[in-house]
């Protein structure tokens, strides 16, 4: 949460100071590179080491009190100045986009700087000076697709201490069955005192909670604790400085997300009302109401725009939500580009029969033209009003209009505000409209008024390897409607002003939150009826809820922070006021911004209409401003910074004017690490020379050569690094590099080891290379068998297979085998108990449980806890799934020689007497026949009535990652 800019490190010499001999040339032909290359290495060192002087963190904690869903999280940092010059230290923090910055400061030298939260055009001034000085950056920008960055410099005198302390609140949505608690932890350094703390206060009780991570590792899991009862629970990490480092290097390894998921018990009632310092939170989400059927007509942008991946992943999506409508749903599918064109005429039931069909018509959209908003939905109104009068829609469904576009209106009607006011009076309130925008080339506040004029909301997908994934995660949370018409009722002499009171919908896995404030005379009890219309018929909930008992429950300060529900409230209030101006005309959008604006500068959050202005010691010229970002078209937009112009680090407490600045380092370097890409020394490395001594010297110590070998099977050639890893030469040799800059395959990394060795061939001869040994598609670890291991190929294998299932174990492993790639397309496991399925492909993996899709890439650290199953991966992209009486299951993408997926299995002494499957069976009674007298190295085996040859062969075991352990191994082909 902490970045230190350090001086730069002095300009290196090859002669000795004060010589004044100059470099020696290379020999003709021979590139210097590698020679820079150890330049930049020493550089980076140099600058760790003087960042290892300067800015220290020595406290750093994250405390964060979630009450009825309401987070109150405050970030405090302490930092020392070790070095004897002038420093800068750079405060950063990411918090949730949701959430309202409510105050920060600075503390330095006893005095306190505090940021003053004004209105927007108040703070223009000092705003307005910056610019004038040439600032153009922000204090808060977005940063990602749940984030925003705060962050703000100050210069650190030697010895000085500085305490920054940021507090943001934000009100936890629930979304498909669970909220959601994100902290980003990014401290950049080792931190001595380093802690996070969670309290979780929920009356109505906690129904699950878990936890996860994308830094956790094994070792650090022993510095996190969760101890939970009915109502409360207290997570807390607090990690060491040993546990903290990474192995074999001084840096952190902390670096991500730590989030945290819960739900509360619910029972079919109307809901939960709350009681706190005079204000009111009632929570409406009932269990066990049926689905209201629905229709539905997905609107689809096919124009030119769409071309490649983006259509690819939209139709990918699309299929997988037919296949999950339900058979009492009707839909239709209309695709536009320059015009609009209908699937069918009419809305049809989604029967499998035309689910099929409408699979095949997605397949097959093709991409042209220009973008047609405005017929294209004007067309799918028309559909649904067609069905309405010849009474086709099924009594009491529900219709909805999902709109999927990637850009600005460009053919027909082109005036953004045409277009809504078109749509709105064609839908005329009887339908709802939720609108997709697919990248950043489509105006967001366009579809955001589009959808709320009509009902229904707006969501981005992002543009990435998990795009299908966003969409099918936006479907399934309508694709549950329960309630329609939802009202709440308050005695008008028991409550006032109050927050949104009316919905149209209320969804399966959702949740609404209405709020207010007691009046002075309020009744002992307060009572609330919520109305709404199920499928056939009109519902009304009733509850109450005691006030003086409500009022002691919230009493315990270590889950409480003052007047919490009263700050929810206004929140909530000026969320919703926020959210209305959009669809509102001019005359009440006036009123509603001075009253959103009004509680926004009296509760202190920045919003959109406020700004905070923080004032440096340097003086009150001195002053940034943070605003809070909007969603606009450009990803990257910045917002406002004020202050003076930034010196370069080099300059910060020297005395004189200011010098040119110096050329930007050609590799990054942060928080003591140089992020220079990996070395790759292959043999004809040796023609190069290596700080001004010729490799091929007699008296030169002599590079490793890297082992090499080649792939039969996809005719690469790998090359396996010292630090265990391999590499694909193959795929480095195509990358053409430009002028002045080494082959990718030669390019820096690790720093070579030279070591003595034989003479190498003379470069440009060919030297055979052995045919590379494979690693089988599955090892099998056989415990109390005879044979202690099985290597298992496939060589025959159409459609997905069942590879093992464990009735006992609650789990199934079922995949796709490739017999022409010889590799693993897909593999996915499936938990009963809880309920968890995880799909592994060569890109990602995914991971779904409770209707929601959770995508994480190969490679990075993940450490998720589940009751009932913990999921960890590690950096080589081993992924476990594992808990104390299961048979450990893991999933790795093996890049070694026969890439692809691999499955592991481990504690297999588990597996019950009814496990079964493909592989599954080889944990039954294996009868294995001694080896043939003619060939030992051949045998039988027998199992449930079926017989296998097996041979022993050299293999490669993947199980610990690339490039593998040469084993000898019974193999067998199935």
């Amino acid at each position: 949460m902490l970045l230190i800019h350090s001086p730069p490190p002095p300009k290196f010499r090859s002669d000795p100071p004060g010589t004044g001999a100059q470099m020696k040339p290379s020999a003709p032909g021979r590139p210097w590179g590698l020679a820079r290359v150890l330049l930049l290495l020493l550089a980076a060192l140099h600058a760790a080491a003087a960042q290892k002087n300067g800015i220290n963190i020595y406290s750093l904690s994250v405390d964060s009190k979630v009450s009825s869903r309401f987070a109150h999280t405050v970030v405090t940092s302490r930092v020392v100045n070790r070095a004897s010059v002038m420093q800068e230290a750079t405060f950063q923090v990411e918090l949730p986009k949701r959430a309202f910055i409510t105050n920060f400061s600075m503390v330095i030298g006893g005095v306190t700087y505090p940021g003053n939260i004004k209105e927007k055009a108040a703070a223009q001034e000092q705003y307005s000076a910056a610019v004038a000085r040439g600032e153009s950056a922000g204090l808060v920008k977005a940063s990602g697709r749940k984030t925003e960055q705060f962050q703000v410099s100050v210069s650190v005198a030697p010895a000085a201490k500085v305490t920054f302390e940021l507090v943001y609140e934000e009100l936890l949505k629930r979304y498909l069955g669970a909220y959601e608690l994100l902290l980003k932890v990014q401290p950049q350094q080792l931190v001595k005192h380093l802690q996070m703390d969670i309290h979780i206060f929920e009356p109505q009780g906690i129904s699950f909670l878990e936890t996860e991570s994308t830094f956790m590792t094994n070792e650090l899991a022993d510095a996190l604790t969760v101890s939970q009862n009915k109502t409360k629970a207290h997570i807390q990490f607090k990690p060491t400085l040993s546990q903290q480092m990474s192995p074999g290097q001084q840096d952190t390894v902390l670096d991500g997300n730590f989030i945290v998921r819960y739900d509360v018990h619910r029972t079919v009632s109307g809901g939960s009302i709350q009681i706190e310092s005079g204000y009111f939170v009632h929570h409406f989400a009932p269990e066990g109401l049926p689905t209201i059927p629905k229709n539905v007509i997905f609107v689809i942008d096919k124009s030119g725009s769409m071309r490649g991946r983006k259509i690819e992943q939209t139709q990918e999506a699309l299929i997988k939500i037919l296949d999950d409508l339900s058979p009492h749903d009707q839909f239709n599918l209309v695709s536009f580009s320059g015009e609009a064109a209908q699937w069918k005429p009419l809305l049809v039931p989604a029967s499998a029969e035309n689910v099929n069909q409408a699979r095949s018509y997605a397949a097959s959209i093709q991409t042209q033209g220009g973008t047609n908003i405005n017929d294209a939905m004007l067309l799918a109104v028309q559909l649904l009003d067609s069905a309405n009068q010849k009474e086709l829609l099924p009594e009491g469904s529900v219709s909805l209009i999902i709109l999927l576009t990637d850009g600005d209106p460009t053919v027909g009607e082109t005036n953004p505000a045409r277009i809504q006011k078109n749509v709105k009076e064609a839908i005329d309130g009887q339908y709802s409209l939720f609108c997709l925008g697919f990248g950043f080339d489509v105006s967001l506040a366009f579809l955001e008024k589009l959808a709320l004029d009509n009902g229904g909301l707006t969501r981005r997908i992002y543009e990435d390897s998990d795009s299908t994934l966003q969409l099918q995660d936006f479907y399934q949370e309508v694709a549950n409607p329960l309630l329609t018409a939802v009202t709440f009722e308050y005695p008008s002499n028991a409550v006032e002003e109050v927050s949104r009171d009316n919905f149209r919908l209320l969804f399966k896995g959702s949740e609404i939150v209405v709020a207010g404030k007691l009046r002075d005379q309020s009744p002992d009890v307060l009572s609330a009826k919520v109305r709404g219309q199920l499928h056939m018929q009109n519902i009304t909930f009733q509850t109450e809820s005691s006030v003086a008992e409500q009022e002691n429950e919230f009493q315990n300060p270590k889950y409480i922070f003052h007047s919490f529900m009263e700050r929810l409230w206004a929140y909530l209030t000026i969320q919703q006021l926020l959210e209305q101006m959009i669809s509102a005309s001019d005359a009440e959008k006036q009123a509603l911004e001075t009253r959103a604006l009004s509680l926004s500068l009296h509760y202190s959050f920045v919003t959109p209409l406020t700004s905070m202005v923080v004032t440096k010691p340097e003086g009150k010229e001195w002053s940034e401003v943070a605003e809070k970002p909007v969603e606009t078209k450009n990803k990257h937009k910045n917002f406002y910074l004020a202050g003076p112009s930034r010196k370069t680090p080099s300059d910060l407490g020297r005395a004189g004017p200011q010098g040119p600045l110096s050329p930007p380092h050609p590799y990054p370097l942060m928080a003591g690490k140089s992020l220079l890409p990996d070395m790759l020394l292959a043999p004809s490395i040796l023609d190069e020379v290596f700080l001004g001594v010729d490799l091929r010297a007699e008296d030169a110590p002599q590079a490793r050569v890297p082992a090499v070998a080649s792939d039969p099977v996809t005719r690469r050639i790998w090359e396996r690094k010292a630090s265990g890893s391999s590499t694909d030469l193959s795929q480095s040799a195509k990358t053409a590099s430009p002028p002045g800059q080494l082959p990718a395959s030669l390019r820096p990394g690790p720093l070579l080891v030279l070591v003595s060795q034989p003479a190498l061939p003379t470069l440009g001869t060919t030297a055979a290379v052995p045919a590379a040994i494979q690693a089988p598609a599955v090892i099998l670890m056989l415990p109390r068998q005879s044979v202690d291991r099985l290597c298992v190929d496939i060589r025959h294998s159409q459609g997905p297979m069942n590879l093992l299932s464990d009735p006992d174990q609650g789990v199934e492993v079922t995949a796709q085998y490739e017999t022409e790639k010889a590799r693993f397309s897909w593999i996915e496991v499936t938990f009963k108990n809880p309920q968890l399925q995880v799909r592994a492909i060569p890109e990602h993996v995914v991971v779904t449980r409770n209707r929601r899709n959770f995508a994480y890439k190969w490679k990075e650290t993940l450490f998720s806890v589940i009751p009932g199953v913990k999921l960890t991966m590690d950096k080589a992209g081993l992924l476990l799934f594992s808990s104390p009486d299961r048979v450990t299951i893991g999933l790795l993408p093996w890049d070694g020689p026969g890439e692809g997926l691999r499955l592991l299995l481990r504690d297999t002494h588990r597996f019950s007497s009814r496990v079964g499957g493909t592989l599954g069976q080889f944990y039954q009674d294996v009868l294995w026949e001694p080896p043939a007298a003619a060939d030992d190295s051949k045998r039988l085996l027998r199992v449930q009535g079926l017989e296998y040859s097996a041979t022993r062969l050299l293999k490669l075991d993947y199980q610990e990652g690339s490039p593998g352990t040469e084993i000898s191994c019974w193999s067998v082909e199935l």
